[in-house]
């Protein structure tokens, strides 16, 4: 009895032990060892006209909301310290990091690294075990996703390190990051991946990856690596007053721009022509939309491929090329990954059906005009949508490119009704409700009655400053 018991124990014992083995922390160790040679230091002066002491380190981080920081000071001083101008500037100094992606000198970074330098020098392992610097050829940049190349020349074979595949990670994988905090060179940091698909509304193809491996100033531009030491993100960003929240830009979105870059290509990018608003569960509900899912078509641009697709003001575009879009940013990232002048299917929902339309892709612009409307005239009471309005004038019409079946400026919002809380504003263009036209108060108050009220919602498409757009209206069954 006694030695069973023994043995009972003995085996709970070693199941313990492994278990404690199974949790220990991992080592890093020999990764480190392997990509750190690959990582380097990016240092730049740029011409600035705020004083500040000569050897002013910083990093400059540009076009992020409020809570996000692309801008660190490292003086030793407080940051929130102004620094007087002067009249003829004087150099800024700033450092970042980056890392080596083939034997001849080609380097990823940044772009908001390198932007605007004077001159540009990279630190790195001479293979001797110390440092040797160079001046750096920026080969290339694109602002947009926030990425550059750089290039130096040395007479031996350089280590570097190779992309992976980030669409392949899972979240609570091991990653590694290294880099260049504080001028802290090659500094080693472990976290997991804490999500993926981040949009911090840095840009309009956020597709951040997001971890707790430390990230500190001057990690921008550094890799973040898997565990076969592959870069799977390039870090690029942190939340200015949290720990452990940090971004990086995905691999297979950097790869692809640093090959046109690397290859002397323009980085360009597919273009529909439309411009876009979420689908929510309540313009899914009026719509017949199973899902709130998809990208709700505020306006096709007249002349765009779109509309020479035949796409019209209302679809809602639900696949691209089979693969289902979940949401705006999913369409804005899914048709800039194609190549202008390549053909993509789109599967569109439009009067409750499924329609399909071949559209031959253009190349992206971010240049619009838009007109500027205004509100005057007598009022008409829509009392289930808390507004008043009134047709349009003929003058009117032709000034804002305005159907004649189509037109009732909005002149009032009534507080805490439906108008005021799906953001209706006086001197907004009602051109549709339900996708019938509105030219008339009568015809609105008719779509109202017998559509609006029944289901509980109502869809209204407006034109406001010569953008259109869709808004839901929550109406009263009472």
């Amino acid at each position: 009895m006694k030695r069973s018991l023994l043995c009972v124990a003995s085996v709970l014992l070693l199941t313990f032990f492994v278990q404690i083995s199974k949790a220990a922390p991992l080592d890093f160790s020999s990764l480190a060892e392997k990509c750190g040679p690959a990582v380097v230091n990016i240092g730049t002066e740029r011409r600035t006209s705020v004083a500040g002491p000569e050897d002013f380190f910083g990093e400059m981080f540009r076009h992020l909301p409020p809570g996000f920081d692309r801008f660190f000071g490292f003086d030793g001083r407080p940051e929130q310290q102004p620094r007087k101008k002067q009249p003829n500037g004087r150099s800024q100094k700033s450092l970042g990091s980056g890392f080596l992606i083939s034997a001849d000198g080609y380097i990823v970074t940044n772009n908001h690294v390198v932007a605007d330098a004077s001159s540009i020098t990279v630190t790195l392992d001479n293979g001797k075990g110390r440092e040797e610097s160079r001046k750096a050829e920026l080969i290339g940049a694109d602002e947009e996703t926030d990425l550059a190349l750089l290039k130096i020349s040395s007479d031996r074979s350089l280590p570097y390190l190779e992309f992976g595949n980030s669409d392949t990670l899972k979240v609570g994988e091991w990653l590694l990051a290294i880099g260049n905090p504080f001028g802290l060179d090659h500094t080693v940091t472990s976290g997991i991946l804490s999500a993926k698909g981040r949009d911090i509304k840095a840009g309009p193809f956020d597709n951040f990856l997001q971890t707790d491996a430390s990230i500190n100033p001057g990690n921008s531009g550094g890799p973040l690596l898997n565990m076969s030491g592959q870069v799977v993100g390039i870090n690029t960003a942190i939340i200015a007053s949290g720990q452990g929240i940090g971004f990086a830009i995905p691999s297979n979105m950097a790869s692809r721009i640093i090959n046109d870059i690397r290859q002397g290509k323009k980085v360009s990018r597919g273009w529909l022509g439309v411009q876009i608003q979420e689908v929510d569960e309540d313009l899914a509900k009026a719509l017949g939309l199973k899902n709130a899912s998809g990208a709700l078509v505020g306006q096709v641009m007249p002349g765009e491929p779109a509309e020479k697709a035949g796409m019209q003001d209302g679809d809602v575009i639900t696949h691209v090329d089979g693969k289902a879009i979940e949401d705006t940013s999913d369409l804005l990232r899914t048709i800039a990954g194609k190549a202008p002048g390549q053909t993509v299917s789109l599967e569109v929902w439009r009067n409750g059906k499924t329609e399909d339309f071949k559209v031959v892709l253009g190349e992206r612009s971010v240049s619009q005009s838009r007109p500027e409307g205004r509100p005057a005239g007598p009022q008409s009471e829509i009392g289930q949508l808390g507004l008043s309005a009134r047709p349009l004038t003929a003058e009117e019409r032709k000034q804002h490119s305005v159907s004649a079946k189509e037109g009732l400026m909005i002149l009032a919002i009534e507080r805490d009704q439906a108008g005021q809380e799906a953001d209706l504003r006086a001197g907004d263009i009602i051109l549709q409700a339900n996708m019938k036209s509105c030219g008339d108060v009568a015809t609105l108050e008719k779509i109202v009655k017998e559509e609006g009220i029944p289901r509980g919602v109502l869809v209204l498409k407006i034109k406001r400053n010569g953008t259109t757009f869709f808004r839901t209206l929550t109406i009263s069954k009472n």
